[in-house]
């Protein structure tokens, strides 16, 4: 609806483009008052005019009026304060909106023909530990958005980066080869560098169960090298069931240690073209010069690669993979990570429209308001496992998107399981809940209904049933701006208001058992409902149950 408002007035203003002496008209913004005193859409165009016109806002306002094609849409429209257009609508064109619900059904809200390729990373933990609900909330998000961009015409793929080499690496090995060796009775002194966990006992447990003491005896470094892998296969095999019970699936595991002759040709390339330097045995690469606070190190002293340069090589490849738009969502300890990253880029020529970094802000883990200590230094924090296994994946999904990611966000695990409509999640599937619960009584009373298609809407016209009409038609410009804007979390905020407003409704308005008329224009709107807020938890990657 709100496109077809903006429609008119851009026809408005082509068809008084010599009066207003303008060769094309600008775009046009429309806003949803937030008052209905001041309609049902207001534009400042001819506020925004003026200036450039020389001309007052009320006389481009006018003007702009005069000049609207004949609509069946709009009731009348107000010349507010400085110069503000306020449009509002007939009810027959709510009506015309909840028809477009009713008719579109799943697809309703969808768009198609963009066609460009996105590739969405994240998660990406090191598979040295199991997940936290730090992952948990980036796998919301990650997910989530690939969901809507894929909804919104997006050619979708997401990936797992594997940070499988490196220093990281062998401190996971030597942490479980000497939990092995205390399991074989040695009193060791156990580094306060190495992985604290219990899973880490449990990984050397499984090692002596299976080997016996078969690497007491062997060389130190091969004995490590083994452990470190065997761990970390058990590690991401473990990542990758927590994922999938939480209902995100990667359609590629991409391993850092694939990427060594990757690595090896972009340090030539860089070399080759002046933008590296020798110093302290190590060698440099120059991103000051492309706005780096500082130089990096590609390769140390010792021969090492760092990490950055794999990063540099892993999103060069991803680049020449094809894809036009590079998501990454990150922790929030990562933040001064990004411009070296956007310096490598840039040096390799890559525009930085193409790549956009989100980054996630911690969670506080409570409960009945009170927080939990974590300490992943100690190996003490709560597991998404755990999280999932006490208050299960939709609530999780839901609470980890109930805030925008660049906030804190409070995850409060008894309110998260409760059954009442103080929880969120339960909030918005017990509205889904209600109106299958609707049809079934229909059923019982033998109540039946002619298609959705056939059903005479003109009967809406209560403001709380106009109300919940224009939230509907609001869905789709929700679903378009959390892709426009990287924000899944709208599509929360948005459902748990629709939601609110149809308990409302349900409270103070009989739907079945009016007269019959008034009864199936009911019936549709509480369709239309069910429709939206199904299509949004499915984008939440959250069920619409039937019964609660």
């Amino acid at each position: 609806m709100k496109q077809r408002i903006g429609d008119l007035l851009t026809q408005a203003l082509l068809l008084a483009k010599d009066e207003l002496n303008i060769s094309s008209p600008p775009p046009i913004r429309l806003e949803v008052p937030s008052l209905d005193v001041y309609g049902d859409f207001s534009s400042n165009i001819a506020i925004s005019l003026s200036e450039r016109l020389k001309k007052p806002p009320l006389e481009i306002a006018k003007i702009i009026i005069d000049h609207l094609p004949p609509t069946d849409l709009i009731a009348r429209i107000e010349i507010a304060g400085p110069g503000f257009i306020n449009i509002f609508l007939k009810p027959s064109a709510w009506q015309e909106a909840l028809r477009e619900v009713l008719n579109l059904k799943d697809r309703y809200g969808s768009s198609s023909g963009n066609g460009k390729k996105v590739l969405i990373e994240f998660v990406s933990a090191n598979p040295t530990g199991p997940l936290h609900v730090g992952h948990g909330r980036g796998a919301a998000v990650g997910d989530t958005l690939a969901n809507i961009l894929s909804f919104c015409g997006y050619e979708v793929k997401r990936e797992y980066y594997i940070n499988d080499v490196g220093k990281q690496m062998e401190t996971l090995g030597r942490s479980v080869y000497l939990r092995y060796l205390e399991l074989l009775g040695r009193d060791i002194e156990f580094p306060q560098e190495c992985y604290q966990g219990e899973y880490i006992k449990e990984l050397a447990s499984d090692i002596l169960k299976n080997s016996g003491d078969k690497y007491l005896h062997e060389p130190e470094d091969k004995v490590i090298e083994y452990f470190s892998s065997l761990a970390a296969e058990k590690i991401l095999d473990e990542i990758k069931i927590n994922l999938e019970d939480f209902g995100v699936f990667f359609d590629c595991w991409f391993s850092e240690k694939t990427l060594a002759k990757e690595v090896r040709n972009i340090i030539d390339w860089l070399k080759k073209r002046g933008l590296t330097y020798v110093k302290d045995g190590a060698t440099w690469f120059a991103t000051s010069r492309f706005g780096d606070e500082k130089d990096r190190v590609l390769i140390r002293a010792n021969g090492t690669v760092t990490y950055f340069a794999s990063d540099i090589a892993y999103h060069h490849k991803k680049i020449e993979r094809g894809f036009d738009l590079l998501v990454n969502i990150w922790g929030a300890d990562h933040h001064g990570y990004l411009p070296r990253i956007r310096a490598a880029l840039m040096a390799m020529g890559y525009d930085l429209e193409r790549f956009k970094v989100l980054l996630t802000q911690l969670v506080h883990l409570k409960r009945k308001g009170k927080p939990i200590a974590m300490s992943t230094r100690a190996g003490k924090f709560v597991t998404l496992k755990e999280v999932l296994k006490e208050v299960g994946r939709d609530a999780a999904r839901f609470m980890f998107l109930t805030r925008s990611i660049d906030s804190h966000l409070d995850f409060d695990l008894e309110l998260a399981k409760e059954k009442t409509m103080e929880n969120p999640v339960f909030y918005v599937q017990y509205a889904h809940a209600r109106i299958c619960s609707i049809e079934k009584v229909a059923t019982k009373k033998g109540i039946s209904f002619p298609n959705l298609e056939a059903i005479d809407l003109s009967p809406l016209n209560l403001p709380e049933e106009i109300k919940l009409i224009k939230l509907l038609a609001q869905f789709k410009e929700v679903v378009k701006e959390a892709a426009q804007f990287f924000e899944p979390h709208r599509l929360s905020f948005y459902l748990t208001s629709l939601a609110g407003e149809f308990h409302k409704y349900y409270n103070k308005y009989r739907i079945l058992g009016e007269e019959r008329e008034i009864t199936q224009a009911r019936f549709a709107l509480s369709q239309g409902v069910k429709v939206v807020i199904k299509n949004g938890l499915r984008l939440l990657g959250v069920s619409a149950p039937k019964e609660m």
